[in-house]
């Protein structure tokens, strides 16, 4: 089972993982893009049936990561908290908690755009917050996809997936990263989170996430004037 594949980018290895994550063995670091912590809870005072226990199995998964490599440090690529909403005393206690088990773990949230909306985490969970990007070996760490005129950017918003399309109009959608030459994308950690579906474009290399494997979709093979392919 393929439960990360380790990928050269920019002459540095990272590691995808089935998880919906990057793992960065030169840094120990982890990156997590748009886990949207309370995003149930925010939904629910709206008054929608959303599902409960999200915030604890987002926690759960993050354990698990943290447990099975050796991180130093832990990068959320922006979206840590939903909305104003989120901010509720059973998700803040939950967080509370989880950080308690990990009270020596470097945290650093890079704001995205719920974040600006959601305000900063409190002070208590003992991150540091910073706007985008953030400069790390040949690497732009950002939120939002916008090119950096130095660095490779990798960065979450979009939430990218791959269709798979089989037989008999089968199809099935899977969160993916994203691989190009000076921008790529990784998925959403966040189980309550929308996707985006993406083509295997020229400018991508895809890497499909499902049954807790992760593994690279071939690439098209471009179509030239004058060429068949």
């Amino acid at each position: 089972m393929n439960s990360y594949l380790s990928i050269q980018l920019e002459q540095t290895e990272l590691w995808l993982l089935a998880e919906k994550a990057i793992y960065w063995p030169e840094h120990q670091a982890l990156l997590i893009a748009d886990i949207h912590f309370g995003k149930a809870a925010a939904y629910r005072r709206l008054g929608q049936p959303v599902p409960h226990g999200t915030t604890q199995a987002n926690l759960q998964r993050l354990d698990a990561l943290l447990a099975r490599f050796r991180c130093e440090q832990l990068i959320f690529l922006g979206d840590f908290l939903h909305a104003p909403e989120s901010q509720t005393p059973a998700v803040l206690a939950q967080l509370h908690e989880w950080r308690a088990k990990h009270s020596g773990l470097a945290i650093t949230l890079i704001r995205g755009n719920h974040d600006r909306r959601a305000g900063d985490p409190p002070t208590s969970l003992g991150m540091r917050v910073v706007p985008e990007p953030l400069l790390l070996g040949p690497f732009a760490l950002q939120h939002e996809p916008d090119p950096h005129p130095t660095h490779h950017v990798l960065a979450g918003h979009l939430h990218p997936a791959f269709r798979l399309s089989g037989k008999g109009r089968q199809s099935l959608r899977l969160p993916c990263f994203c691989i190009g030459e000076r921008l790529s994308l990784l998925p959403a950690f966040g189980d309550f989170t929308g996707t985006m579906t993406v083509t295997a474009e020229d400018r991508w290399q895809i890497y499909v996430v499902g049954d807790g494997e992760v593994w690279p979709l071939a690439r098209p093979v471009p179509v030239r004037p004058g060429i068949c392919p």
